[in-house]
C-alpha cells in the first residue's frame, strides 16, 4: 500500500508565502483558482469569507494570506478532501484563521444563520452531469462535473450566506453563463462585475468571472478580457501578478 506522501504532491506558493499539498494524481488545482482569489476584493478588518468547494484548500489559503484579520470557512463535501484541506491548513500555521467543514453545500443552512458572510467564492464544477469526457481519476470527475449540488445550489447557497452589502465571487465557464446569468436574476442577485478570460488576444474565452450582491441595483461594469499569454505566447504582465511571477 502506497504511504500517504506518495499519494501527494507539495506545491510552492510563494508570492502567497504558502506551501500546498495536492493529490498527485486526480483533482489538482490550476489558475481558475488562483484566478478566482485575486478577482475578490478584499473585506474590511475582522470580516468574514466562506468558500464553497474548496477542494485542496487553495482558495480558501490565498484569500486568508490576502485579508489578514479576517475568517474563513472552506466547504469541501470530499472527506479525502476536506482532510486535505486540513492538512494545509495546520501546515501553512493558518488553525486560527481558517475552518473545514465536511458538507454538501445542499446542507448549509443547518450549520449557519442567514446573512453570515461578509464575501462568498466559489469555483463550482463546470460541466453539467453525463457532458463531456469522463476522468478515470479519482476526484477529478466530482470536480468538473456537478454531482448533487448544481449550479442554481451554488447561487442560492450563496445568496443565503452573504450578508446585505456583501459580495459573491463565482469563477466558471462561458457555455454556462446564460445558466448564471438566468439563475441569478431568479434569485434577486445582482451582477455588479464581469469579466472573460481568454488565453490569448485572438483564443474564444475560456472562463468568466463574476461579483454579485444581494440586496442591490447597481450598474454592471464589464471589465476588460484577461488575457493569459501575450503575442510572444508568454504569460502576460497581468497574468504574471496574478500567478506571483512578476
Amino acid at each position: 500500500m502506497k504511504s500517504e506522501e506518495t499519494l501527494v504532491t507539495k506545491e510552492d506558493l510563494k508570492v502567497f508565502n504558502l506551501q500546498l499539498f495536492q493529490p498527485r494524481r486526480g483533482y489538482r488545482y490550476s489558475l481558475d483558482a488562483l484566478l478566482l482569489a485575486r478577482f475578490c476584493a478584499e473585506v474590511n478588518p475582522g470580516g468574514s469569507i466562506v468558500d464553497l468547494g474548496s477542494g485542496c484548500g487553495i482558495i480558501s489559503l490565498v484569500l486568508a494570506r490576502a485579508n489578514q484579520l479576517a475568517s474563513v470557512v472552506a466547504i469541501e463535501n470530499n472527506p479525502k478532501m476536506a482532510r486535505l484541506v486540513e492538512r494545509n491548513v495546520r501546515h501553512n500555521d493558518l488553525e486560527g484563521r481558517i475552518s473545514v467543514l465536511e458538507t454538501d453545500v445542499l446542507y448549509l443552512r443547518k450549520h449557519f444563520p442567514v446573512s453570515s458572510f461578509d464575501l462568498v467564492v466559489s469555483n463550482p464544477p463546470f460541466r453539467k452531469a453525463g457532458s463531456g469526457r469522463i476522468s478515470p481519476l479519482a476526484g477529478r470527475d466530482s470536480a468538473r462535473h456537478e454531482t448533487t449540488a448544481v449550479l442554481a445550489d451554488f447561487l442560492a447557497a450563496a445568496k443565503y450566506l452573504v450578508k446585505p452589502g456583501g459580495t459573491i465571487c463565482f469563477i466558471h465557464h462561458p457555455s454556462r453563463l446564460t445558466d448564471f446569468i438566468a439563475h441569478a436574476m431568479e434569485l434577486k442577485l445582482a451582477l455588479h462585475r464581469l469579466r472573460m478570460v481568454h488565453d490569448s488576444v485572438t483564443a474564444p474565452a475560456t472562463m468568466f468571472l463574476a461579483e454579485l450582491a444581494k440586496g442591490s441595483r447597481s450598474t454592471l461594469e464589464l471589465l476588460p478580457p484577461l488575457l493569459i499569454r501575450d503575442e510572444s505566447g508568454e504569460y502576460s504582465d497581468e497574468a504574471k501578478v496574478i500567478l506571483g511571477e512578476d
